[in-house]
């Protein structure tokens, strides 16, 4: 499932082709998404101009005139990008959005986890985050907030980093990362870590997801950035998916358990239980 990193490269790559842009016609495929496409969105959008792309956690915001947003989860193998017209339209492609300068962004998901969905207001899109639980962006995260979560909370570390009402955006992959980086254990209970350990797993979220962004994320699977092209970060993995393989800090074989319903990685050495 893409994460922040993927999530950011998409709109960083859509965001020049996009902004001040009108979509000059939008065509929905007949198969349904994870959320239900109102028919009434493709007329409202239909000559709407672009005027800012951003993100919120796992999901892609595009705002258009008139106080409306197009809101978009990649869901797990969703694909989002601008390309020609004349481009041949690859199977599972659920969305063709026509721009007034010939260009065309797409949407393909094989899997149709995804979504698209129109918000009529930043009032009903806020909500809409706030009714999802959302928590803060792992950037500038505020240290007293960080510090308290983890020591009120008998959960693992792996599990507090995939709640996105803690923090939004990290996922299996980042989460494994950043533990590594932090030298923490995964299975480690938030509430027994002391407030230099909570700092310096703040510091390896924040180091890990920017390092990611900066390789435009990770391609293992169905993930392409919003100009098509592939990410590097799974070149950079030092934990995730590399069970058996030597720790790049102590030549100890990495492990992997099942936590918080996700396989995880580790070094056994590096990242003990204490």
């Amino acid at each position: 499932m893409p994460e922040l990193p993927e999530v950011e490269t998409v709109v960083r790559e859509i965001r020049a082709p996009l902004v001040g842009r009108r979509f000059a016609r939008v065509r929905a495929g007949k198969l349904a998404l994870r959320k239900p496409w109102q028919p009434a969105w493709a007329k409202i959008l239909t000559g709407s101009r672009v005027t800012a792309v951003t993100r919120r956690g796992k999901w892609i915001v595009i705002e258009i005139e008139r106080n409306r947003y197009l809101v978009v989860h990649l869901g797990m193998t969703g694909q989002f990008t601008v390309t020609h017209a004349d481009a041949p339209i690859a199977a599972h492609t659920h969305f063709v959005i026509g721009l007034d300068n010939g260009a065309e962004l797409r949407y393909r998901d094989v899997r149709r986890f995804g979504s698209l969905t129109l918000y009529a207001g930043r009032a009903e899109l806020d909500a809409s985050f706030e009714s999802a639980g959302l928590g803060p962006e792992p950037f500038g995260l505020d240290r007293k907030y960080w510090r308290d979560s983890l020591a009120r909370t008998a959960r693992s570390l792996k599990a507090v980093l995939l709640d996105q009402r803690v923090v939004a955006g990290v996922g299996n992959i980042y989460a494994d990362e950043s533990l590594f980086r932090a030298k923490l254990h995964p299975a480690l209970i938030g509430k027994t870590l002391t407030p230099a350990a909570s700092d310096r797993l703040r510091k390896a979220i924040e180091g890990v997801l920017t390092f990611a962004i900066e390789r435009r994320g990770s391609s293992i699977r169905d993930y392409i950035g919003g100009s098509g092209e592939r990410g590097s970060f799974q070149n950079e993995f030092k934990v995730y998916g590399q069970t058996g393989k030597p720790c790049p800090r102590c030549k100890t074989p990495i492990s992997r358990i099942r936590l918080a319903g996700r396989s995880t990685h580790f070094c056994p050495k590096c990242q003990r239980v204490e």
